[in-house]
């Protein structure tokens, strides 16, 4: 029999073995927060919980809808935090586990147990709670039952231990959308409800309401069952503001918010109950995928087979090197940096599309990349390594398009475009001529389209911000985000006006090409950074460039984290600021200069100085070093955020701020490697400092990309010299065209900057 290490992935280390990557991912990376105060600046707010990665511990595919994981925190009776995530990993207290069907709960418990929303919560033992690839498994000590739980792609299954006991119980309800749930047979129980569906981080497309099954079936009978609900609060009750809830035993069906079920079981010491789920918009489709994907009762195989899908997939970047920690950090960060896009439908599958009809995929049907986020990054990663899904995401953001009218965009920006012609730039084949249609479409329409404010940038070359009435004390969270906005319009533009020439569309390459250069509209030359402004052209005033905003003047950013978003035209920002010199010194500022804003930001942690690792806005501004002929200064920077900003924490745990599906974690992971796309709609690659002596890249097209990095350690950071391709390298980046059909970089490494490689104007990468 295997042992529990061999089943809990270990099985290589324990017999001796190397560790293969999926060995080194431990899941509950990211989801706890920093704990050291001078990286974590002045968040939260009073009253609320400090940022995690909010990263999710529970079993899933690789881009996978189904995640089965757990829930330790009551998002319905807590102080709201921002963000609401469900699973903290400070919290020591399981009141449940999340399933397919969105919003359900299941618990298991033993004795008596309460409804929710207070619901029946357990203690359980950090050292017996384990995340793993396709895998999560706790104890709850007040209840002795053991909880574990794996999925294929559209099917969950629960395994659980259970005590000797008469009272032991299986809890579902739906939550506080509700919905219908019924008792089918003993061993049965489905229900339905609305859910949204589409949407969410696309700005263009509202989605709608559409009902959602579920089934799910238990590999015992129930002694007996009965049904609960919450009822609606009293206009004046002894009871408090919560309501009342309704239990009837023995009763089969049930609707309403937080509509459940109790089930009851008798169980002798170790017996398992299993509980197979799997959500569709129908029964009927919820039981074709519980027989097509999970027909038996095998726990264990199910499991082999999710690991056997990340392995693969964690297979196509292997490292040599680092610590023990550095290498569970990195694969960890690399399985997290797959939680977006999600899979909608398998090729031949029906799914519901943004135009709320319901279809049969052609290929594989992926929902929305949430641009704002992993657009600067992830996006390039996933290219990087699954080239072939990639195809299938453009296919499912163009279909969307033509389903909305516009082309997906998430918060202010429009940035669809930097990943169509990042892909084309990296020889990812496409008919980008098609998708070329909706991009111009959204940087053209100014009423009911896809960029909000397009009409104000068109006439005035900016966007114009209102000072929120009372001026409040920062952050603020009214606005219009103005001065930031600008400038994602401008990269969007800069990108277009690039997509356009390879088009042979010179006239409106022309056009995107002058509306680029409208980040230079609010730059006030006076201070030395970007800046609000009123409707008539007035600079905003007060101005502190410490101070976090929201969405007044900036995007969940700072003046100083601001200045630095104009990725496409880092030269631009060095003419601006009045030279390389002077460059060098307010980016040396930016990374020194101690944080201390009045306001509090909450999305603004895993502090350098005035620099936010949390939070995407300035998470390029690393690497603008090489740039401006200090490239050292990118080596010292990249290898002190990775060192301290991830997993500095007691646990080993903590992430610089929430990762956004994939953005944080896609940043360790390229940084680690040594290099990352400042300008993802570009092929350039700026070079950092690897924490790893070899990497191996597998393009997936048969070609092997390796970075060498010789004599590398904790104190050896600085590149001495480069080749690549066998050839020798003074500048500090690449392209994808020198590394498409395999190569390697060979970095030598030394303990002290060797300020004359890549320092040479000619040797910074490209700009506007």
């Amino acid at each position: 029999m295997k042992t529990i290490a061999c089943l809990l992935l270990a099985c290589a280390t324990a017999l001796g073995g190397q560790k293969e990557p999926v060995d080194w991912v431990n899941t509950l990376v990211g989801t706890a927060p920093l704990d050291k105060q001078e990286f974590i600046g002045n968040a939260p707010p009073p009253g609320e919980e400090l940022y995690t990665g909010m990263t999710s511990a529970a079993a899933v595919l690789p881009h996978g809808n189904t995640d089965l994981g757990p829930i330790n925190k009551n998002l319905d009776l807590s102080y709201p935090a921002g963000v609401g995530m469900y699973y903290n990993y400070l919290h020591r207290t399981m009141i449940g586990f999340t399933s397919g069907m969105p919003g359900m709960v299941v618990m298991p418990a033993v004795g008596p147990w309460t409804v929710p929303p207070e619901r029946t919560e357990s203690y359980y033992d950090k050292a017996k709670e384990k995340g793993a690839p396709g895998y999560y498994g706790v104890y709850l000590e007040d209840f002795k039952v053991e909880a574990e739980m794996t999925v294929t792609y559209r099917t969950g299954i629960y395994r659980f231990t259970f005590p000797q006991s008469d009272q032991s119980h299986i809890l579902i309800d739906l939550g506080m959308q509700g919905g219908d749930i019924e008792v089918a047979d003993d061993h049965t129980v489905r229900g339905c409800a609305l859910r949204h569906f589409g949407g969410g981080v696309s700005g263009t497309a509202e989605g709608g309401l559409a009902k959602t099954c579920f089934v799910a079936v238990f590999s015992k009978p129930f002694r007996d069952s009965g049904t609960f609900k919450e009822l609606p609060p009293r206009q004046i009750s002894r009871w408090g503001f919560l309501g009342d809830n309704e239990v009837t035993a023995d009763k089969k069906k049930e609707s309403g918010p937080y509509a459940g079920v109790y089930l009851n079981f008798a169980t002798s010491e170790g017996e398992q109950v299993l509980v197979k789920t799997a959500a569709a918009d129908s029964f009927e489709e919820a039981q074709k995928h519980l027989e097509a994907e999970n027909p038996g009762w095998n726990f264990d195989g199910i499991h082999q087979q999710a690991v056997d899908i990340w392995s693969k997939l964690l297979h196509t970047i292997e490292v040599k090197g680092g610590t023990d920690h550095e290498q569970m950090l990195f694969y960890s960060n690399f399985f997290h940096s797959f939680a977006s896009p999600r899979l909608v439908a398998r090729k031949g599958e029906p799914f519901r599309g943004f135009d709320g009809k319901m279809k049969t995929g052609d290929y594989d049907r992926f929902g929305p990349v949430p641009f704002w986020d992993t657009g600067r990054d992830q996006i390039v990663l996933l290219t990087l390594v699954e080239p072939a899904v990639k195809v299938d995401i453009l296919r499912s953001t163009l279909e969307q398009a033509r389903e909305t009218g516009f082309m997906q965009t998430s918060f202010h920006g429009d940035h669809a475009v930097w990943m169509y012609l990042g892909d084309w730039s990296r020889g990812i084949p496409f008919d980008y001529k098609a998708a070329y249609e909706y991009l111009y479409k959204n940087a053209t329409v100014t009423q009911h389209g896809a960029r909000p404010y397009l009409g104000e940038y068109l006439q005035k070359g900016y966007i114009s911000d209102f000072i929120p009435n009372g001026n409040p004390s920062p952050p603020y969270a009214d606005g219009k985000a103005g001065a930031a906005t600008t400038l994602e319009y401008a990269w969007d533009d800069a990108s277009l006006a690039a997509y356009a020439k390879k088009l042979g569309k010179d006239d409106d390459a022309q056009m995107f090409r002058k509306r680029a250069y409208n980040y230079k509209n609010v730059f006030d030359p006076s201070v030395g950074f970007m800046r609000g402004r009123t409707i008539d052209g007035k600079w905003i005033s007060p101005f502190d460039p410490q101070e976090p905003y929201y969405n007044f003047m900036m995007k969940e950013a700072s003046g100083w984290s601001t200045l630095w978003l104009v990725p496409e035209d880092v030269n631009g920002i060095i003419g601006l600021l009045g030279g390389r010199e002077k460059f060098n010194t307010k980016l040396d500022a930016f990374f020194n200069t101690p944080y201390h804003p009045k306001g509090i930001c909450r999305d603004c942690t895993g502090m350098v100085g005035q620099y936010v690792q949390g939070n995407q806005p300035d998470q390029q501004s690393a690497y603008f070093y090489d740039w401006s002929g200090q490239p050292w200064k990118t080596q010292a920077v990249v290898r002190e955020i990775l060192k301290n900003l991830y997993g500095s924490d007691q646990f080993g745990l903590g992430f610089p701020g929430m990762d956004d599906q994939g953005s944080t974690s896609s940043w360790y992971v390229l940084s680690a490697m040594g290099f990352f796309p400042v300008d993802p709609a570009t092929e350039n690659y700026a070079i950092g400092s690897p924490i790893f002596d070899e990497v191996t890249l597998h393009l997936g097209n048969g070609r092997d990309f390796v970075i060498v990095a010789n004599n590398n350690s904790a104190k050896n950071i600085y590149i001495q010299s480069a080749t690549l391709n066998g050839k020798p390298l003074d500048r500090p980046w690449f392209t994808h065209s020198e590394i498409a059909n395999g190569g390697k970089l060979e970095l030598n490494m030394g303990p002290e900057p060797n300020k004359n490689w890549g320092s040479a104007p000619d040797a910074a990468p490209p700009s506007m």
